[in-house]
Formats: structure tokens, C-alpha cells, sequence
């Protein structure tokens, strides 16, 4: 029921990638954004009720997370479009990496937060505390000025946004190979996170102090690949930076099947971090920058719509697993990972090419 309810709140970010990112391009972004996380405070309140009366039921759980997933795809959609709004497009790296940056940081806190409240009062108290921090976020975005550096752009009604951004999927090649690479990337790279506890124990034998560590580790992998973005500046060969980056996702992957030993496997796990923090930032700045100012939340929505694509690979690495252990899954997703992206620097240099 656990891997039910994780598939429940990535389900949206497929479902719903194409309507928030052509909703994103009709209403103004900041109060779009205000609006959604007004739903965040609903959700969380209707979940702390239900957990504090005690009247919880599995599917309830289930239909509320499923909620909860909706509320953060069009959180994800807006605020990557809203970001190069306030910085520009010229900045829209920088800001972008900023912007995960601050989703890292804040994970950390708020995993070590809420296992701390969970403990202390109970899971209904958590999602009280999850309430106010999305209450703290809507009244932020109040002080926030509506225009940032980005032209203004100009709006159409959601229906014309919604066709127009299935004929932008369809007539812009750029665009939809960045899709389909941020696709592949999700499902063979990111879900080596599933298998994480499953090296933890059978692997490495290090029980949960280790996978603890493990976390931190790829946490702070992850924020190094976001510094070195975020301090790139106007880089002007991103294409050729985000293949590279996803070669050595892969590579890095097909390195944990010799990571035996704790500390060359917490290397690894911090590089191949640093590396998918860094090619899912990339693949989101060029989806911007290869799109009119008008058309960014519909990229943006190409972009949660390929993040949902990870459903897929969670339970093709599951399966793999079951028949090669662990280490075997991650040698084979791995090599996927860097034969595509050796195959797109070969086959397709205008991907390779773009500034």
C-alpha cells in the first residue's frame, strides 16, 4: 500500500503536466502559484483533521496524497516558470539552480523536522506543521511584485493554451526531444533512489545509521551539482553539459555494482547525485530558453509531465532487482542511461549544440 500511495502522488505530474503548464501561461504565474499553495493548505488540513480524530482509512490516506500530488504539480509547473520571470531568461540557470537548491536544503530540514514531530506528537501534528509552512509560503508570495525581468507575456485563453501547447509539443523538436531525455533520465536514473535502502542492508550490511548517512550523502551530492550550476552564469554550451552530465549519471549508476565498500559506494552515491541534480536543472533552463516567454508554463508542464513518467521506472527497477539483486539493476539502468546519451552526442548535434 506504501508503493500504491507513492504512485498516487506521482500519477498527477503525468496527468495534469499538460493543463498546469497551459493554465501557467493564462493566469498570471504569481497568483496561479498563491492559489495552489492555498490548496496545499487544504489538503494538509483535511489530513491532520482525519489523523488527530482518528478516523483514518487506508484509501482516504491514499485519495489525499493523490490530492497532495495534484497541489505540487502545478506548485513544480508554476514556480519553475515564475523563477525566470523574477531573474530573466539570461539568469534562468542560475535561478533555476537557486531554486533546487533551496528544494534540497529544505528537504533535509524538513525530513529531519518531521521525523522529529512524528516521534514527539504523532503524524496529525506533522501535517499541522506542513499547513503553516504552506500558509508562510502564500504570504511570501503576497510581498512578491508581479513582474519580474522576463517581457510580459501575453495571455490567451486556457482552452486556445491548451491545444496550442499539444501543437508546441508536436512542431517544436527541441522541446520534445528535451522531453524524451528527461524521461529516460527519470525512469532509468533517479529511481536507483528505490533500491537506496535495499543497498543499505543486504549490500553493505550498515542497517538504518547507514541509510542515514546514505541520505545525507546524496543530499549533499545533489547540492554541490546545483552549486557549480548556479554559478555557471550565462554558460553558453548547456546541451553538451547536460549529455555529459546525464553519461555520468549513468556511469556513476554502473559504479555502485563494484561499490562494495561504504565509503567508495557514499563517492559514488555523492557524484552520481551531483550529476542528476545537475542534468534535471538543465533539462528545465533549455526547455525555457527554447520557448517564447508566452509558451514557458507550457514547457514547464512538458517537464512535470516527463517527471511523471517515473511510476514506470520504479517498478521496472523493482523487477530488475527481483532477478539481478540491487547491484545488477542499477549496472543495467546505468548503461542505458549512458549508451542514450552517448547516442544523442553522436546522432543529434543540434541537441549537442544548444547554447
Amino acid at each position: 500500500m506504501l508503493g500504491v500511495a507513492a504512485a498516487a502522488r506521482m500519477a498527477p505530474f503525468f496527468f495534469l503536466g499538460i493543463l498546469s503548464g497551459s493554465i501557467a501561461d493564462w493566469l498570471e504565474r504569481r497568483t496561479l502559484l498563491w492559489f495552489s499553495t492555498l490548496g496545499g493548505i487544504l489538503v494538509s488540513s483535511v489530513m491532520a483533521a482525519m489523523l488527530l480524530s482518528g478516523a483514518t482509512h487506508v484509501w482516504a490516506v491514499i485519495g489525499l496524497v493523490a490530492a497532495s500530488g495534484c497541489v505540487f504539480a502545478f506548485v513544480l509547473t508554476t514556480r519553475e516558470a515564475y523563477t525566470v520571470d523574477i531573474v530573466g531568461p539570461q539568469h534562468s540557470l542560475n535561478g533555476l539552480s537557486l531554486d533546487s537548491m533551496a528544494m534540497q536544503v529544505g528537504g533535509v530540514v524538513g525530513a529531519i523536522l518531521s521525523g522529529a514531530l512524528i516521534h514527539a506528537v504523532g503524524p496529525g501534528w506533522q501535517y499541522v506543521a506542513i499547513g503553516i509552512a504552506y500558509a508562510v509560503s502564500a504570504a511570501v508570495l503576497l510581498g512578491i511584485g508581479k513582474v519580474g525581468q522576463a517581457d510580459s507575456p501575453r495571455r490567451e485563453p486556457v482552452l486556445t493554451n491548451l491545444a496550442g501547447h499539444l501543437q508546441l509539443i508536436g512542431s517544436n523538436r527541441i522541446l520534445l526531444t528535451l522531453m524524451v531525455l528527461a524521461s529516460i533520465t527519470e525512469v532509468f536514473g533517479f529511481t536507483h533512489l528505490t533500491l537506496l535502502p535495499v543497498f543499505a542492508k543486504e549490500v553493505l550490511g550498515v542497517g538504518p545509521v547507514g541509510l542515514g548517512f546514505m541520505t545525507a550523502v546524496r543530499q549533499g551530492g545533489a547540492l554541490i551539482g546545483l552549486f557549480f550550476l548556479a554559478n555557471l552564469r550565462d554558460f553558453q554550451s548547456k546541451g553538451l553539459l547536460m549529455l555529459g552530465l546525464a553519461f555520468g549519471f549513468g556511469a556513476g549508476m554502473m559504479l555502485f555494482s563494484w561499490a562494495t565498500n561504504l565509503l567508495l559506494f557514499l563517492l559514488v552515491l555523492a557524484v552520481v547525485n551531483a550529476c542528476a541534480m545537475a542534468v534535471d536543472t538543465l533539462y528545465k533552463t533549455l526547455m525555457q530558453e527554447n520557448v517564447t516567454d508566452e509558451q514557458r508554463g507550457r514547457a514547464m508542464g512538458s517537464w512535470v509531465l516527463s517527471v511523471g513518467a517515473a511510476p514506470v521506472g520504479h517498478v521496472g527497477i523493482g523487477g530488475l532487482a527481483g532477478v539481478l539483486g540491487a547491484p545488477g539493476a542499477l549496472l543495467v539502468n546505468g548503461a542505458v542511461l549512458s549508451i542514450v546519451s552517448l547516442t544523442v552526442v553522436a546522432g543529434l548535434p543540434r541537441i549537442r549544440r544548444l547554447p
